[in-house]
């Protein structure tokens, strides 16, 4: 509780000093992507604190500890967001909520992964993502998405939110409830620049898919051309084995019979 407002308080004396961001006490986190989470109800899995984290960023890597004999919660994880930026939303806005009747603490920490610990990320897989990736193949396709793109630029409505935190007036009684607004905006706009990144990598998937399938047809297509001409010389062989028509003929075969009888007289 103590932690939850040492941040609050910090918030609103940069607020009231209007301190930019480049000098908040959030940059001294730059270099971390990691948030700590403390306070989680024991019933709470990764994949709900990742449903709960993703309103302010993507989650990449989340870490629940949990008890080494019962396999149960701790209360407390670790999660990395792609962007780090996202993390200054999260403590912002998630420290002091109450999910479940018990009050969260987010801050942003340092941590280092254990040694029995994946080096990959984690969050797809505890998604349910269906295509188990190696290393080589995740390296490519995160090469391929930096090519597309560079990390999430702040959007248009996390803009105008630090704005208007930073800059509007605390006497003003509507102040709180335009900054829930806004947050509600900015949960919004994330959501949807996450659902239009989703999009694009399913378009890119889906050109490789049909590329791949074009390469295997053109490579098919010489054994194609061989068994064509093969069927075509074994129909012509067929039509040469078979009598003409004019042999098979009524007329024909009564001219024959007439011929034989003519002979039998003779």
């Amino acid at each position: 509780m103590n932690s939850i407002r040492q941040v609050q308080a910090l918030n609103k004396r940069e607020l009231e000093n209007a301190v930019p961001p480049e000098a908040s006490w959030h940059a001294d986190y730059r270099d971390t992507a990691y948030v700590y989470i403390g306070g989680l109800p024991f019933d709470l899995s990764e994949g709900d604190i990742v449903t709960i984290f993703s309103q302010y960023g993507e989650p990449v890597h989340v870490n629940l500890v949990r008890d080494k004999e019962t396999g149960k919660s701790k209360g407390f994880a670790f999660l990395k967001y792609e962007d780090q930026r996202s993390t200054d939303l999260a403590v912002d806005n998630l420290g002091g909520a109450t999910v479940l009747g018990r009050m969260l603490r987010v801050d942003h920490t340092r941590y280092k992964r254990k040694d029995d610990e994946e080096e990959e990320d984690n969050v797809a897989k505890l998604m349910g993502d269906p295509a188990p990736e190696t290393k080589e193949s995740k390296g490519d396709r995160h090469s391929r998405r930096q090519a597309i793109e560079e990390k999430r630029p702040m959007l248009q409505e996390e803009k105008e939110l630090q704005h208007l935190m930073q800059t509007h007036d605390e006497e003003d009684p509507m102040k709180e409830f335009l900054i829930e607004e806004k947050k509600e905006e900015v949960a919004r706009a994330i959501e949807a620049w996450n659902s239009s990144k989703k999009s694009s990598r399913r378009r890119d998937h889906s050109r490789e898919r049909s590329s791949r399938h074009h390469r295997r047809h053109r490579s098919r297509s010489p054994d194609r051309e061989r068994r064509s001409r093969h069927r075509s010389s074994d129909r012509d062989r067929s039509r040469r084995d078979r009598p003409s028509r004019e042999s098979r003929s009524p007329e024909s075969r009564r001219h024959r019979s007439d011929r034989d009888r003519h002979d039998r007289r003779r």
